[in-house]
């Protein structure tokens, strides 16, 4: 039996929670397109997302160690696709539409600059300098899905969903975004796009914690006064001070597994205490609707501060970031004097964004791999690569 789209829609109708996104409900696109016969809306998102030439070079950028670190370590790729598993977790156990929380999950990254963070505060430094507005990879990601990818013949961008690209501008911060005036700003966001959000800082504290203790840079030891991983050790009967590597594989599974378990049980009590049933209640909340426990919370927060302290700010991290905050400030520079050693698709751009931005966005699009690559190119052409340091 072949399920088309319509059926697929129903099918949703009869499912999902009463406070769900529905695709059949869907404002639609910017620029209206034929409907697709086997997938919803949000599939068809879901399935543009994976195609870009963004997503692909999620695997060549940083999360927290350079891609040349080594295989093991997780890139944004391999970090988008764990948000993806936690955040569909959460959204099937609540019952909202599990494929507009994929797909808002795989697209949220696809605006971040090479090498991680660090790569993100040297462009908004830069063009802060120059221009009326700095740079954010959530910022980038909205750009890159309506602007830069280049696919269609009728339109810039993917010509996503109104309900996809919402659920990328808002998050629950205190900062919004411009773009936030196009998608009900008065609106809170959608669960979908509130779990999406959360998945993310889930995955990635936890994720980031096992990638720096298999590096070496962070010890049990240093996380015996960390109240998280004290309570989980001695849950699991393990000494706190010395784990194996398998013993460090669990402690992580089971840190997410209480973490999103724990949103799941207080996200569930919150739509009921607040009587959410429906996705205009959803809308009109004056509170964020997607939690932890306070006890959680606060452990979690423990443990942030302590990555901040013990992991980003490491000195072996810092000389990284150093020198990958001298090779973005030279490219920049360089492409700014010389916009003719830019491709020429770059350069065709200038009219339309200026020059600091069209150089900002080809810089952000870069891998850590091609940024090292240009800067030999510009700057060590007589030399070997290995003379950058």
């Amino acid at each position: 039996m072949i399920r088309n789209r319509r059926e697929l829609e129903d099918l949703e109708r009869q499912v999902l929670a009463p406070f769900a996104v529905r695709a059949g409900d869907s404002r639609g696109r910017l620029h209206p397109e034929a409907e697709s016969a086997t997938r919803t809306a949000f599939g068809r998102d879901r399935d543009r997302v994976l195609h870009t030439t963004a997503f692909r070079r999620l695997e060549g950028k940083t999360q927290v160690f350079l891609s040349s670190t080594g295989d093991h370590y997780r890139n944004r790729l391999t970090h988008t696709l764990e948000v993806v598993q936690v955040a569909r977790n959460i959204a099937r156990a609540l019952g909202v539409n599990e494929d507009l929380t994929e797909t808002i999950s795989l697209a949220h990254d696809l605006g971040h600059s090479p090498f991680g963070h660090t790569g993100e505060d040297v462009l908004e430094r830069l063009m802060r300098a120059r221009t009326d507005s700095g740079f954010e990879h959530n910022r980038q990601t909205y750009r890159v899905v309506t602007l830069l990818e280049k696919r269609y013949a009728d339109f810039d961008g993917l010509n996503l969903s109104w309900e996809t690209l919402e659920g990328l501008v808002k998050h629950e911060r205190e900062v919004s975004p411009p773009e936030i005036a196009l998608f009900e700003p008065d609106w809170r966001p959608s669960l979908e796009a509130s779990i999406a959000d959360t998945a993310d800082s889930i995955a990635y504290s936890a994720h980031d914690l096992d990638d720096g203790i298999r590096s070496g840079l962070v010890q049990a030891s240093d996380l015996e006064h960390v109240r998280l991983w004290r309570r989980l050790t001695a849950q699991l009967g393990l000494n706190p001070r010395q784990v194996s590597e398998f013993e460090r594989r669990v402690l992580i599974r089971e840190m997410l597994g209480e973490i999103i378990n724990d949103v799941i049980l207080m996200t569930a009590a919150n739509l009921e205490g607040l009587k959410i049933r429906s996705l205009k209640d959803v809308r009109n909340a004056d509170e964020p609707l997607v939690l932890q426990s306070e006890n959680l919370n606060q452990e979690r927060r423990e443990l942030k501060a302590f990555l901040f302290e013990n992991l980003y700010r490491h000195p072996q991290v810092i000389v990284q970031r150093q020198n990958v905050e001298r090779i973005l400030e030279a490219l920049f520079t360089r492409f700014l004097e010389q916009p003719a050693s830019l491709p020429e698709s770059v350069q065709a751009r200038f009219e339309q964004v200026g020059l600091e931005r069209a150089v900002c966005d080809y810089l952000a699009g870069m891998t850590d791999n091609y940024a090292f690559t240009e800067h030999a190119r510009l700057f060590y052409s007589a030399r070997s690569p290995e003379s950058l340091g």
